[in-house]
């Protein structure tokens, strides 16, 4: 009977320390509820305000990103200090925390500081198309650790932002325009001039190559059993690619069409009857 009678008392202390807990618990349970609510709010009109002025996608991102962890951690901060929580004990355990954490994580620590430089100096765009660490292909998303290319096959690459801002990066739509330099084999007995003539005109006639930087074939080198003509052109990156296949497939129907052959590595193999020798 003596242990019931304690184990009452017991229940009734922690019981009454409970129910004068209980509005600190009520308010700070509020106070994440209403701060969350508050914190979409700021980041739904600032995502309005972006998209108004026409922010760049991947900045927009990073700073909605960066602000909505910021604004959470002040509301964290706050409903602490409903518990009874002193903000300096609080922030010191954070700042602890937050070093433990950067130790752990260097790798994506860099990751973080590459993605804060690429969307700052912006060396590509959200896209472009981009070859980097062995891949090329379009620029779908840039996230503050990590970039996603969609490739030429429709694979996603994710490659880490340390990696892109540490590394050789080929923009090929930045500039708008692109050059091209298509190499043709002709045989030493044709007629160069008259090569070079059917390269030029096809090129020419083409709408999408531009006639100022204007076309141009020039003889490239003297192979062993072939002269290889170089024809080179400009167009914008929509009619580049247009423009590439035609010329190599036209170029070649015209040079045969011409008479023109089309040489292509040959080995001359002798054989010796050594039976004879004796």
């Amino acid at each position: 009977m003596p242990n019931l009678q304690g184990l009452e008392s017991i229940a009734e202390e922690y019981f009454n320390k409970f129910i004068d807990f209980l509005p600190q618990l009520i308010g700070t349970i509020l106070v994440l509820l209403i701060g969350w609510w508050i914190v979409n709010i700021i980041l739904k009109q600032l995502r309005k305000i972006f998209e108004k002025r026409d922010f760049d996608q991947a900045l927009k991102n990073f700073l909605l990103a960066v602000t909505g962890v910021i604004l959470k951690i002040l509301v964290i901060i706050t409903a602490a200090s409903q518990l009874g929580i002193e903000m300096t004990s609080f922030i010191a355990i954070l700042g602890a925390a937050g070093l433990a954490i950067g130790l752990a994580l260097q790798g994506s620590l860099a990751n973080f500081a590459g993605g804060v430089l690429i969307i700052l100096l912006k060396p590509f765009r959200i896209g472009d198309w981009i070859e980097a660490q062995g891949v090329s292909g379009s620029v779908k998303e840039i996230s503050i650790f990590y970039t996603k290319i969609n490739t030429f096959g429709n694979q996603l690459a994710v490659i880490p932002n340390g990696d892109l801002s540490n590394n050789n990066v080929i923009n090929y739509t930045v500039e708008g325009t692109r050059k091209d330099a298509l190499t043709f084999r002709v045989g030493y007995d044709n007629n160069i001039k008259e090569a070079k003539d059917i390269l030029m005109k096809l090129m020419e006639e083409q709408e999408g190559i531009f006639e100022d930087p204007a076309p141009q074939v020039v003889v490239h080198t003297l192979a062993d059993n072939c002269v290889n003509l170089s024809a080179r052109f400009w167009a914008t990156n929509d009619d580049f690619w247009g423009c590439h296949w035609y010329t190599i497939e036209e170029a070649k129907a015209r040079l045969e069409a011409a008479g023109m052959n089309i040489p292509f590595p040959q080995r001359d193999v002798h054989f010796f009857d050594e039976s004879k020798k004796d």
